[in-house]
């Protein structure tokens, strides 16, 4: 079974997938090393713990909705859409 080559829109947006993923696992290991400053620090592991929670609610909230979102509509006329896919 042959792969179908991609267009460049799902070059693109495979491209910009990988950067959100880059970016929020960057944002989780900031999480982390803040996390081991502040147990360094002398804050309580519990403490740190709960907070490292409350930071990583949001990452897993943008993770989420960039998995959910549905491709653009293609701003190109219909008879173009057609050959395209």
């Amino acid at each position: 079974m042959k792969n179908k080559p991609q267009n460049a829109s799902q070059k693109a947006m495979s491209t910009t997938g990988y950067a959100y993923a880059f970016l929020l696992i960057l944002q989780t290991m900031l999480i982390g090393v803040n996390a081991e400053n502040r147990i360094q620090q002398g804050d309580s592991p519990i403490e740190v713990l709960i907070w490292m929670i409350n930071q990583c609610i949001p990452v897993l909230k943008q993770a989420s909705s960039l998995q959910n979102k549905k491709p653009k509509k293609s701003l190109l006329p219909k008879h173009r859409r057609s050959e395209d896919q």
